[in-house]
C-alpha cells in the first residue's frame, strides 16, 4: 500500500539530469511555495511510460494553473532519464531513484517487473505546499494511468 493521505511526505534529495549538468531535485524546495504531483513510473523508453508523461508534458500548464509542480520518478539513471526525454520531448522533471530507496519510502516499488528487476511502480501523489500527502494512488498494473482527473480535482482544492 502506498502511503496515505494526511501522511507527511517523506522528503527526498534525487539527481537530475538537466543541460547545466546534473542537479539536485528536493521535494521540499517546494514546500511553502507550490502544490507538488509526484509520479512514479516504470522506465524510461517503454510505452506507457512515454504516452503518460508526453501527456503530462503536453498538459503542463494545467498543472502549473493549479499552482503544482510535477516531478517524476524512476530507478533509471539520471542520464537514461535525459536521452529519453531529449528524444520524446518530455518537459518535466524528471528525477533518479537509483538506489530505490525513495521508491521504497513512498512503497511503491514493484519486484522484479517483466523479470527485469525491481522498479518503481506507477503511482501518484498530490502533496500540499506543508508537506502532506492529500492524493495517493497506486495503479493496479504497471499498465494502468493514475486518475490524472483526480490529481488534478484534489489539486484545485488546495489552491
Amino acid at each position: 500500500m502506498p502511503l496515505s493521505v494526511g501522511t507527511k511526505a517523506p522528503d527526498f534529495t534525487l539527481k537530475s539530469k538537466q543541460a547545466t549538468g546534473l542537479v539536485d531535485v528536493k521535494l521540499s524546495n517546494n514546500f511553502g511555495k507550490k502544490n507538488t504531483v509526484l509520479l512514479f513510473f516504470p522506465a524510461a523508453f517503454t510505452g506507457v511510460c512515454t504516452s503518460e508523461l508526453c501527456d503530462i508534458t503536453a498538459g503542463l500548464s494545467s498543472y502549473s494553473g493549479l499552482n503544482a509542480d510535477v516531478i517524476a520518478v524512476s530507478v533509471d539513471t539520471p542520464f537514461a532519464q535525459e536521452a529519453w526525454a531529449q528524444k520524446e520531448k518530455i518537459g518535466i522533471t524528471l528525477a533518479s531513484d537509483l538506489n530505490k530507496e525513495v521508491t521504497k519510502q513512498y512503497d511503491v516499488l514493484f519486484p522484479m517487473l517483466a523479470g527485469a528487476g525491481d522498479t518503481a511502480a506507477r503511482a501518484a501523489f498530490v502533496i500540499d505546499k506543508g508537506g502532506v500527502i492529500q492524493y495517493s494512488e497506486k495503479t493496479p498494473t504497471p499498465k494502468d494511468l493514475p486518475n490524472f482527473q483526480a490529481v488534478k480535482d484534489t489539486l484545485a482544492k488546495l489552491k
